[in-house]
């Protein structure tokens, strides 16, 4: 198992009416004791949004608050995907009951019909953030020199940018930007997008409204943050939204990751050796900064002493393997075929085909590896359409490449199916697994 490092938070939050409107119906969360942080944008008539933002923030935050037990036993033993998956389901099911619960105090009360909430939660656990969204409000992360959005908006004018309808010069002739797709409340339930991902020693964290993001951007919270002592860095993008027009509520959370500095290098020495050796895999080489992200949430790391067998020939399959330390062997008939050092891979042919192992791969020495199994890839390309795009054109072009290699060996096509029987992608394999896409 990883040794585990010790990582703190600090967090500052502020909401504010904005410029424009004449009451404010944002909400938000901070507990820093649970490492839980909300926020929320309601809308609806009168003071409808109010309540749809208020009571959602409360009853997402008790649902976690009753399952504390699961965020207990992520502590206790990261490295087991069992615990990571309970916790996402977690989420998942704190914000549907907060959907749930604004559904039926819209039904119970005719004037609040068609109430609802946009919402961001972020629960940080140890050294891992685990996320869910709905709507239009934002998670930013600032790592390092760089900003990235960690949630797409649901909104009317994000689905037509996405789907090339829209290009991003025409934002500001379109008048109904605010429009959601998604939000807790109007319906009884709702598709969450929920993720995880790994944090670092000086990580910064930004919870916010849209009263927020559509004053300013991305470069503007890193100047902010960077200009701004973190204990002012809430008031100081409020400030700025406002200066700006502040044509919204405006809600800002300000979260920071510390640690010691010895952690902080183990933390930063860890995820760089993950993200690196992921990148420069072929199947993942087109992902960008989040997207690579939100692989290495899914995956998980293990350590094999020398000489275990990782793999079996003959059996079932269902993950791939990427080798971030250590070497191994590949062994077909007892017989070494191959060497793998850091850095390289194998078994990917496993997140899509059911076929028994073609060879075995025994450790030369002590590894660690990272893991990505079948159920969490399919997870990724049923969830994150931008990303299955990518990782299923780097799977044809790979097969592309081993199906060229065998036309130049002479291989002839009718001998295709036995040479490649153990790799072999066939429909059913796709039809059976994939039911949903």
């Amino acid at each position: 198992m990883t040794a585990k490092v010790a990582a703190s938070v600090r967090a500052w939050a502020l909401t504010d009416v904005g410029k424009v409107r004449d009451h404010n119906e944002d909400a938000y969360l901070v507990d820093r004791k649970l490492g839980l942080f909300i926020v929320a944008d309601g809308m609806g008539g009168h003071a409808a949004g109010e309540v749809a933002s208020r009571m959602a923030v409360h009853t997402v935050a008790e649902a976690v608050r009753r399952q504390a037990s699961v965020l207990t036993a992520y502590q206790d033993d990261p490295e087991q995907a069992v615990h990571r998956k309970d916790l996402l389901t977690l989420l998942e099911s704190a914000v549907q009951e907060g959907c749930s619960t604004v559904y039926e105090e819209s039904r119970r009360d005719i004037k609040k019909r068609g109430m609802g909430t946009t919402i961001e939660v972020l629960l940080v656990v140890g050294t891992k953030a685990f996320a869910a969204h709905v709507g239009d409000s934002r998670i930013y992360l600032l790592r390092q020199d760089g900003v990235h959005q960690l949630t797409e908006d649901h909104s009317l004018i994000n689905e037509l940018i996405r789907r090339g309808r829209m290009s991003p010069e025409r934002l500001a002739s379109v008048e109904q930007k605010n429009a959601v797709t998604r939000a807790l409340g109007p319906y009884p339930s709702v598709e969450v997008d929920v993720f995880d991902f790994d944090l670092l020693a000086g990580d910064r964290i930004i919870l916010c409204s849209d009263g927020l993001s559509n004053h300013l951007e991305p470069q503007d919270l890193s100047e902010t943050l960077d200009s701004a002592d973190l204990d002012a860095a809430a008031q100081a993008l409020v400030d700025l939204a406002n200066d700006r027009g502040g044509r919204d509520n405006i809600t800002a959370i300000v979260v920071a990751i510390d640690a010691s500095k010895d952690d902080a290098e183990a933390l930063a020495a860890r995820f760089q050796l993950r993200f690196d050796h992921l990148r420069n895999t072929p199947f993942f080489r087109y992902l960008d900064y989040k997207e690579t992200v939100r692989v290495l949430g899914a995956a998980e790391q293990q350590s094999f002493t020398a000489g275990a067998l990782v793999v079996t020939e003959g059996e079932a399959g269902d993950a791939l393997y990427l080798i971030l330390t250590g070497a191994v062997e590949v062994l077909a008939h007892d017989r070494q075929v191959a060497k793998l050092l850091a850095g390289e891979h194998f078994g990917e042919l496993a997140l899509i085909d059911k076929s028994p192992r073609s060879a075995s791969v025994r450790t030369l020495e002590p590894c660690e590896m990272l893991l990505l199994r079948r159920v969490e890839f399919f997870d990724i390309l049923r969830n994150e359409h931008g990303i299955a795009v990518k990782l299923l054109w780097s799977f044809l072009g790979v097969l592309a490449g081993r199906l060229r290699d065998a036309n130049k060996s002479g291989i002839r096509p009718d001998a295709l199916s036995t040479t490649f029987s153990d790799d072999e992608l066939t429909a059913k394999t796709l039809q059976e697994d994939l039911p949903d896409m």
